[in-house]
């Protein structure tokens, strides 16, 4: 089994309360102390509007003064400015200044400016006499400002006209009119007219006008007509020049043919610009079917011919932006290149006539990455209580043979403690694992460049052992796989692995853990020898962007299947079962189908604030040559990244209570989970968290040693764990570390009363508290 390594649960109490006590210290000063004589302090801002056509949010950028940062309504950022004292410099006092935030004064200026943008800006949207009035209340010292926006009957667009002297644009205005955003009849927005703008300068781009820009592109707007509507003149502007007489004239809009294409395909910047005219000079020129590959007389570290493969720019062809940035994306992709700059050369030729085809050169600059990388991870880890480190060697070719394949070798060994009634015992892991990934599908069918552009596949070999000598049992563990990712316009990504090779050896079990497992037919099954023969699908989607902060979805739907083909052989065959299974290769194979969708939704509250949204729904169903899915398939709840108030593997299922607990290792079927967190910036590295989370596992057949364990439709719902708390996050920039302490509130295996703890016990911190640490967010 492939441990999960950032779930890294150890008892951690103290760590919290002294920055528990440093928060609510600062959150209890006084918000007036740096505040002059004579001025008040900015306690809040709000914008009323007296219809929902527009939206509180699309407003508030335009309020020029924002009050002082709040989490759960206090200034907490303002109380650690105010914890410092403004005439020491020194530690803590600059630090605390640094991190904190200093009062906003109310400014008068600043809210006459408010009112004007505000009007301003709903004008824009077709509301030309609307009111925005302003209204501040003081009190203590404390000054609100309520920004009242009183929207009258906006303006419509009665009609659009156009002023298109350019014949050939004209023609293709006229083709694209039915994507025109600006409709008769509709509020007057400017907003529209310049993504109008924006839409038609980039659809003429992609018709070969190089040099055609926004700039060619105004609107004019009479809104003297009467009956609240305006008048739209769209107009486009020719091409200007300077002729001969260096006078600026108007010509019309000239298409541009991509003449020569020169590709550096090891371009250096450093020795361009250092070496000047000599570095040129020990340039060799190439033609490689159509373009031309300028590098140092040596052979290439890429093949020209996958360079070619991700190129949509071919000589001969219109100008196009669109195969530009696709070109960027592509070449990007083959994760072989830090840089890729594409730009173009008007040619000098003056002796095009006006509205004759043009000529450009493009230059590629390819600028490869490090290709051979060699690293030591050094890990500190904790699974259950398990202490201890890992040690991994990580050497990476990204370009193996020459075309951008990437080679990784991966060498790892791990220790672990574990402490159980008073005897220490140890984990000890070592394992090897290799992969190889192609740049494209590795079938002739789908080898084709049509596919490859607009998909961007990938084919990937895995190969992994690894020996495991646990508590109780030893075993070794192979792993073959075969598959293909491909991409699916911006958001959407899919992985098919369709032959995927497990075989797991159970070389050594204790005979006392042996005894209690043989007392559980599901037990049994799962430890055991067994041999996953089958494939696997999924399907991602995600929609968030780095550079932007707006609310976003992630989506995975993961299905595999194991074992049909080798049951449809053994039933075919007739063969005998052993043990109850057939065997091939002498090992008894896994038959089972399992499915599970995770989905997350962020959602951007403001600058330093979010909440994120999961559920997680899964279910593996065995059959035919299993009674249970394999161990390694099997799902578990609680832990760092699952319902953080139950160690891992220790909720569950349903709502059995083992009687031993001195290895807590509950796995089962199906799995049903919901995580909702409030996420917020605190100080310096510091972030804070709230969280509440509930589900639990059950198995999918009746196991008459695990009472309650099976899931059942009329009474799932009662065996719902609930559990909540809160955390901090230490944001170090290359790495996040979290801490979470987490409260059962709702506990399923309780038998008697009410299974909210409150309404049945009291609490014991010892069983219904639990303290994480871990890497990375939990989702």
């Amino acid at each position: 089994m492939k441990k999960n390594r950032s779930n890294k649960n150890i008892s951690f109490p103290g760590a919290a309360i002294p920055a528990i006590i440093f928060i609510l210290f600062a959150t209890s000063c006084n918000p007036l102390k740096y505040v002059p004589e004579g001025e008040t302090l900015l306690d809040d801002t709000k914008v009323i509007v007296s219809k929902d056509d527009i939206k509180k949010s699309d407003l508030m950028p335009y309020v020029r003064q924002k009050p002082n940062k709040k989490i759960f309504g206090a200034k907490f950022h303002l109380g650690l400015y105010n914890l410092s004292n403004l005439e020491k410099e020194k530690w803590p006092h600059s630090w605390l200044r640094d991190i904190g935030e200093e009062p906003v004064i109310y400014d008068p200026y600043a809210t006459a400016k408010s009112r004007d943008q505000l009007k301003s800006y709903v004008a824009s949207r077709g509301y030309f006499d609307s009111e925005v009035m302003e209204t501040i209340e003081t009190v203590n010292r404390k000054s609100k400002v309520y920004y009242n926006v009183d929207l009258k009957k906006p303006y419509t667009i009665r009609n659009l006209s156009y002023e298109i002297e350019d014949t050939t644009i004209r023609k293709l205005f006229y083709r694209d009119s039915v994507n025109c955003l600006i409709e008769r009849g509709k509020p007057y927005n400017v907003n529209v007219l310049q993504e109008e703008r924006n839409r038609f300068s980039r659809f003429i781009k992609e018709q070969g006008y190089y040099s055609f820009s926004d700039d060619h592109i105004s609107f004019s707007v009479d809104s003297t007509q009467g009956n609240r509507q305006v008048n739209i003149v769209y107009v486009i502007r020719k091409f200007q020049k300077r002729d001969a007489a260096n006078r600026i004239i108007e010509v019309p809009h000239s298409v541009y043919i991509v003449r020569d294409v020169y590709i550096y395909p090891d371009f250096v910047p450093k020795d361009a610009l250092e070496g000047g005219d000599k570095y040129r000079e020990s340039l060799d020129t190439v033609f490689f079917e159509g373009y031309y590959f300028i590098s140092p007389g040596r052979k290439p570290d890429i093949k020209y011919k996958l360079i070619i493969q991700s190129l949509y720019i071919k000589p001969g062809s219109i100008y196009n932006v669109t195969r530009t940035e696709d070109t960027q994306t592509h070449l990007l992709s083959l994760k072989t290149y830090r840089l890729v700059n594409i730009f173009y050369t008007e040619s000098g030729d003056r002796s095009v006539k006006p509205g004759e085809r043009m000529i450009l050169d493009c230059t590629i600059q390819l600028t490869m990455l490090s290709q051979q990388s060699f690293k030591v991870e050094v890990e500190g880890t904790n699974s259950a209580g398990f202490l201890g480190g890992a040690l991994n060697l990580i050497y990476q070719h990204k370009n193996l043979f020459h075309g951008a394949e990437i080679f990784d070798l991966k060498l790892k060994g791990a220790y672990e403690a574990l402490s159980q009634n008073d005897t220490l015992r140890s984990i000890q892991e070592y394992g090897v694992e290799t992969s190889l990934r192609f740049p494209k599908f590795l079938l002739p069918f789908l080898d084709k460049e049509k596919f490859i552009k607009e998909h961007n596949p990938t084919t990937t070999l895995l190969a992994a052992y690894n020996w495991q000598n646990m508590p109780f049992y030893t075993r070794a563990m192979a792993n073959a796989t075969f598959g293909y990712t491909w991409s699916e316009g911006l958001f959407t990504s899919h992985i098919v692995n369709p032959v995927q090779l497990n075989w797991v050896d159970l070389i050594t079990i204790d005979e006392q853990f042996k005894k209690r497992i043989d007392s559980s037919s599901y037990l049994a099954y799962s430890y055991r020898d067994v041999m996953i023969m089958g494939g696997n699908y999924s399907w991602i989607f995600s929609n968030q962007k780095i550079r932007k902060s707006n609310d976003y979805w992630f989506v995975r739907i993961n299905a595999e299947a194991a074992g049909n083909l080798a049951g449809l052989a053994s039933k075919l065959m007739r063969q005998d079962k052993t043990d109850g299974s057939y065997h091939l290769l002498g090992q008894p194979f896994a038959q089972y189908f399992r499915a599970d969708i995770d989905i997350r939704y962020n959602v951007i509250i403001n600058d330093v604030s979010s909440i994120v949204y999961r559920g997680f729904v899964g279910a593996g169903i065995p059959y035919g040559n299993s009674y249970a899915i394999p161990f390694e398939k099997q799902y578990f709840g609680g832990g760092a990244n699952g319902i953080r108030a139950w160690q891992v593997r220790s909720l569950g299922p349903g709502s059995y209570e083992p009687e031993d607990k001195s290895f807590l290792n509950q796995t089962a079927d199906i799995k049903i989970e919901a995580n909702t967190e409030y996420r917020f910036r605190l100080f310096w590295i510091l972030e804070g968290a709230l969280f509440l989370d509930a589900g639990n596992i059950w198995s999918y057949n009746k196991d008459e040693n695990r009472e309650g364990a099976q899931f059942r439709f009329d009474k799932f719902f009662d065996d719902i764990a609930v559990g909540s708390g809160a955390g901090f996050r230490f944001d170090f920039g290359f790495v996040l570390m979290r801490t979470d302490m987490g409260i059962k509130l709702r506990d399923p295996s309780i038998t008697e009363g009410s299974k909210w703890i409150m309404a049945n016990r009291n609490y014991n911190v010892r069983d219904d508290l639990t303290f994480v640490i871990a890497i990375g967010y939990p989702f």
